[in-house]
């Protein structure tokens, strides 16, 4: 079993030195086959300063964040469920030790509020949480959505998708540096 591995892992900050300026480890079902059946799921992010875990979801699991160091400014937004319903968003600043919960499925993000770094632990009730970042979702989609839909979704000229789109890294924004821990 990989557990001292990933427990060594877990404990050192890890290079967030991404366009986000965020990064972690995750202890899930496929880094740690232990789990397989068991229902839970763990991540640690570190993040540079003001750095953005940028709105994503995990579509198979509720979240709970525990700030360890630092301070993170942390949300969520509701889903709408009828004509009259608005989307609404429920937010804190948290403090080590404070505690924040993301419900499944939902477009939630982090950001570090503060010129040093910050550290957090994300516990998920699923062997395998998911996570969708929507920005790369909607523009770096391996099967990229037609300009036109972006265009009309978002009510911009082509020009601003075209421009959004250059933003990007084709390979994705997070992920490259998920799983490298400092040299340090």
């Amino acid at each position: 079993m990989n557990e001292p591995i990933l427990m060594i892992r877990a404990k050192h900050a890890w290079n967030a030195s991404n366009q986000l300026g965020v990064a972690g480890v995750q202890a899930n079902v496929n880094t740690l086959p232990g789990l397989n059946t068991l229902g839970i799921s763990s991540s640690r992010l570190d993040y540079a300063p003001y750095a953005l875990n940028a709105p994503h979801t995990n579509p198979r699991a509720s979240e709970i964040l525990v700030v360890v160091e630092g301070t993170l400014y942390v949300g969520f937004i509701t889903s709408t469920s009828g004509p009259n319903m608005k989307n609404k968003l429920f937010s804190k600043i948290l403090h080590p030790g404070e505690v924040f919960v993301f419900p499944i499925g939902l477009i939630h993000f982090q950001f570090n509020v503060r010129k040093t770094n910050a550290v957090a632990i994300a516990r998920f009730n699923s062997q395998n949480a998911g996570y969708n970042i929507i920005a790369n979702a909607l523009f770096v989609s391996h099967s990229s959505i037609n300009d036109d839909i972006h265009a009309k979704a978002f009510q911009v000229d082509k020009k601003i998708v075209d421009y959004i789109q250059s933003q990007y890294d084709r390979v994705g924004l997070l992920l490259d540096n998920y799983d490298k821990p400092n040299s340090n």
